[in-house]
């Protein structure tokens, strides 16, 4: 094992001094992704805790790099209401697209730290929803080596 970031602690056993979380500029949030991070910053605070009360450095060291993380990300989250029309693709809409082959998927356009795919939700920064936004119900957007139309738009 390589002993970058590697340090011992006073007692002498070893832990990673983890590097800090890359921080994206995408700031974007749905209300709900805000109160996701604040329930994950909340469980990471609650588990910091409870690490130093058994002085696990290990531990402490790598919830402390994600509560940076979070606490960054929270203050600079842009929130943005849920979209109210459905002219067009917005952030915060659900959309079902339609592929070529018959199959529907529908996704929510979400902020970065939010998005889980095989949810339904995507980033407002993937490709997928960059070729949706702005488009409108019977738009045809690239997919890959295809393309896909726009079924539905909903708030």
């Amino acid at each position: 094992m390589s002993r970058a970031f590697v340090r011992e602690s006073e007692g002498g056993e070893a832990f990673e001094d983890l590097p800090d979380r890359t921080l994206s500029p995408h700031h974007l949030v749905t209300p709900s992704g805000l109160a996701q991070m604040d329930a994950e910053i909340e469980t990471l605070e609650r588990r910091l805790e409870q690490a130093k009360a058994v002085d696990d450095k290990a531990e402490m060291a790598r919830l402390s790099r994600d509560l940076r993380y979070w606490s960054v990300r929270r203050v600079s989250a842009e929130v943005v209401p849920p979209p109210t029309d459905t002219a067009y693709v917005r952030f915060g809409a659900l959309v079902t697209i339609e592929r070529v082959d018959g199959r529907q998927q529908t996704y929510r356009i979400v902020g970065e730290d939010e998005a889980d795919p095989a949810k339904g939700t995507i980033s407002y920064v993937s490709p997928l929803a960059q070729a949706l936004m702005g488009k409108e119900v019977g738009d045809v957007i690239p997919l890959g080596s295809t393309q896909a139309e726009i079924i539905t738009i909903e708030p």
